[in-house]
């Protein structure tokens, strides 16, 4: 019970920054905060992804570039142009560590008020410390796992950040519904999104890409939105007026 609790706290919780920060604000920029709330949500970004620490510029600046070239020879992370789902995942890493090197050339308006914290991002990046991630997590294993099998949920831990993005990137633009035409293969990958906090609903997404609320049907509940609203009306946050207006 209590690795399942372990597990079931760091999918959602990676999961929320993921969604919440890196996506929601530092690629769409939804809405705004103070620099102090900007690097409380930078740490716990850290914290909850741990070993797999996704840079807010890097991903920022990436998934920009798979909104203005969605299925295209361009788009980091396309279906269309990987053979399997872990192909995809390479091409993806390639991209991503030559935008968060900067050997990558990149147009200025895909970099334009993507938060960048050089000195935290240094250390969090560092290999040790993202071993030292590895090793807590194999160690809380263990201390507390009763069955040899639940190691095997030790590489999900491992790439935690990753893995989410792969689900969408990879499963969404494969499977689920369309609601809305959009100039690529963007699909809701499950009507009530109890899994993914919002994110499965990509066909919305790609069609109202600035909107905080990622649901559109009566059935399509973004769990990340009330969080959103509920930081909004205590003043952590501040949304945007019109936030269905796309970054582009």
């Amino acid at each position: 019970m209590i690795i399942l609790i372990f597990f079931l706290a760091h999918w959602y919780l990676s999961l929320f920054a993921q969604t919440f920060f890196l996506h929601r604000y530092a690629a769409h920029q939804m809405f705004t905060m103070s620099i102090f709330w900007k690097k409380v949500f930078y740490v716990s970004t850290w914290v909850f992804q741990g070993s797999s620490f996704l840079s807010p510029k890097a991903y920022g600046i990436m998934h920009r570039l798979h909104h203005a070239y969605a299925d295209t020879e361009n788009d980091p992370h396309s279906p269309l142009y990987s053979k399997n789902l872990f192909d995809m995942m390479k091409k993806t890493l390639v991209v991503y560590v030559s935008i968060l090197n900067n050997t990558k050339v990149i147009d200025e308006k895909f970099k334009k008020g993507v938060p960048y914290w050089p000195a935290f991002e240094k250390f969090a990046d560092n290999w040790f410390v993202r071993v030292s991630w590895g090793v807590f997590y194999f160690l809380f294993y263990w201390q507390f796992a009763n069955h040899w099998w639940m190691y095997l949920l030790l590489p999900i831990h491992f790439l935690m950040g990753p893995v989410h993005g792969a689900i969408i990137n990879w499963f969404a633009h494969k499977y689920g519904y369309v609601s809305f035409k959009v100039g690529d293969t963007a699909k809701n990958l499950l009507p009530i999104d109890v899994l993914m906090m919002g994110e499965s609903y990509h066909n919305n997404h790609h069609k109202f890409g600035g909107r905080a609320n990622f649901g559109k049907k009566w059935h399509e509940i973004d769990p990340t939105y009330p969080i959103i609203y509920l930081l909004n009306l205590i003043g952590i946050i501040h949304l945007k007026k019109n936030n269905d207006l796309n970054y582009m």
